[in-house]
């Protein structure tokens, strides 16, 4: 399917509206635990890969460089990955950011969910609040999103 295709599919797509919005003040970048959010299917080789229609997380070890992408959709161009992980997931960079004092620090662990979903109330309902939940319960005052 090609990415006109896609668009085409999901340009009338209405976006979510909520009566209220959650909203945390979180502590100065300088002093804040940053961690990354990631729709790259990323995973690590002993984890299971996404599948479709996969609306779960996988969490990501910051302390490794092993990871894979298991994006599946034809309109995903893998090459800056290969050649860059972090053109998806800039890890070093957000640990430049820590060394130089931008941010507090940078998270242990990070999260990857797969963001080629077309059905999105299981991750609004569900895994969504969830790895938020998990976030929070590391110590993450900050999420960097990085949409693939």
């Amino acid at each position: 399917m090609a990415d006109s295709d896609i668009k085409a599919l999901t340009e009338n797509l209405p976006g979510e509206e909520f009566e209220t919005t959650a909203l945390a003040t979180p502590p100065p970048l300088s002093e804040a635990t940053v961690a990354i959010v990631t729709t790259a299917s990323l995973h690590h080789p002993d984890q299971d890969d996404f599948d479709p229609m996969d609306t779960s997380y996988r969490v990501l070890d910051g302390s490794r460089r092993d990871y894979v992408t298991g994006h599946w959709s034809p309109n995903f161009d893998g090459a800056g990955f290969a050649y860059d992980m972090n053109t998806v997931f800039p890890l070093d960079r957000l640990e430049e950011l820590a060394d130089r004092g931008v941010i507090g620090r940078v998270a242990d662990q990070h999260m990857a969910d797969a963001g080629n979903q077309f059905d999105l109330s299981t991750i609004r309902m569900d895994s969504g609040p969830a790895g938020a939940t998990w976030l929070r319960e590391q110590g993450v005052d900050v999420v960097l999103l990085t949409p693939v």
